[in-house]
């Protein structure tokens, strides 16, 4: 048996040079699941951080994010070869003919290697940290070099699968996202020939506020101290879940029926508009089944679905506007539930708006069967990971 930190590269050292361009990955950009993590590009200027190279192993040390399996690749820019990030992750490196950075990635999303590292955690509570000179003592039977590389091909399958649905997904959504462009913000919608304008706007349209398009629901946590009201059976969205998806499909924290129960009308039907108003305000996004938020997002749920589309794209717009209503003298944002539901949208003729839905409906259908497609490609490989990983090894007590 060897120890993990004398086959992998443990916090690595990695440095930046400031005013020059490099690579940002930030905690919310981690999605559970997937394999690699696109960083943004951007100045550096002496921030703290963890730092790390293109193809590093991201790990969360912090709760809940470690439980809940945040744990990827760092994909950064082309003209990146290194970046920085939370200050709450641990980066792991394979040694060069020792270790395979594929095969450690694989290994750090095990069960056991991650019940190890929550194991390891000090802190108070909801604040608690792995330690990495526990983590660095786990005993590991590694295999050769080669036989990690072998592992590694085998579950790249599964992960170039998900790489390929991802940008069919990116795709899908700038085509819709264009449509909307092009009808909406160009004016050039079907029959603009025929349109009469005052100030730049269709006579025809007017101006709504978001409340005129449904009920508007601000989420809410149910009580921590009722451990029966957190289970496994329906979803509890927060901001992190939305970040990068069309549709939510699940969550780092389910409830139970008991919690939903608990407060019945906060309880949300599949294809709500989400919208975070607090913290990191102007994510949009659509809950795939039916759900509860945290009061951190409202959401608006339709009195005709058929706008769906049209106020969907119409929400994610309203990002700029969130962030200046919604200003707090911080850099966080929070806007009430009374301003939401009385921001302003122009609104054109309620044909468009049904022509416009069916234009788009069958794409967003097109992303949540990719969407879900991507969920079963994860299952699939993690049991194979299990296996392949865990095969002939004999746990030490």
């Amino acid at each position: 048996m060897d120890r993990f930190g004398e086959k992998v590269v443990c916090n690595p050292t990695t440095k930046l040079t400031k005013e020059k361009k490099c690579g940002f990955i930030s905690m919310e950009m981690i999605k559970p699941g997937y394999k690699h993590v696109s960083g943004e590009a951007e100045v550096f200027n002496g921030q703290s951080g963890a730092k790390f190279s293109d193809g590093d192993v991201l790990m969360a040390r912090i709760t809940p994010c470690l439980e809940n399996g945040k744990i990827s690749r760092a994909k950064l820019p082309d003209d990146c070869k290194s970046g920085y990030g939370s200050t709450e992750f641990f980066v792991f490196r394979g040694m060069k003919g020792v270790t395979d950075t594929d095969y450690i990635y694989y290994l750090l999303n095990t069960d056991y290697m991650k019940h190890m590292a929550v194991n390891s955690m000090t802190g108070a509570s909801g604040r608690q940290r792995a330690d990495i000179g526990f983590i660095k003592r786990i005993k590991w039977p590694f295999p050769s070099y080669d036989k990690q590389i072998e592992i590694s091909k085998v579950l790249n399958v599964y992960d170039d699968l998900i790489e390929k649905n991802l940008e069919r997904i990116a795709l899908l959504e700038h085509a819709s996202e264009e449509i909307f462009r092009e009808w909406f913000i160009r004016f050039r919608f079907p029959g603009h020939e025929r349109e009469h304008f005052h100030d730049g706007i269709p006579t025809s349209w007017c101006i709504q506020r978001i409340e005129d398009f449904g009920r508007i629901e601000t989420g809410k946590t149910p009580s921590m101290e009722i451990e029966q009201y957190y289970g496994d059976e329906i979803m509890f969205i927060k901001t992190p879940d939305m970040h990068g998806n069309t549709f939510v499909l699940n969550t780092e924290e389910m409830l139970s029926q008991l919690g939903s129960d608990s407060q019945p009308k906060k309880l949300l039907p599949a294809r709500s508009i989400m919208v975070t108003c607090i913290g990191t305000g102007g994510v949009v996004a659509l809950n795939a089944d039916r759900a509860h938020t945290n009061q951190q997002i409202n959401s608006i749920v339709l009195k005709d679905d058929r706008y769906l589309e049209w106020l969907f794209f119409s929400c994610k717009r309203l990002k700029p506007t969130i962030e200046l209503f919604g200003a707090t003298g911080t850099t966080m944002t929070n806007l009430s539930k009374g301003k939401f539901s009385r921001l302003k949208i122009i609104t054109p003729s309620e044909d468009l708006i049904i022509r416009f839905h069916e234009e788009v409906n069958d794409i967003l259908g097109r992303i949540l069967i990719l969407q879900k497609e991507n969920q079963e490609l994860i299952r699939q490989r993690d049991r194979l990971a299990k296996h392949l990983i865990y095969k002939d090894i004999v746990f030490e007590e």
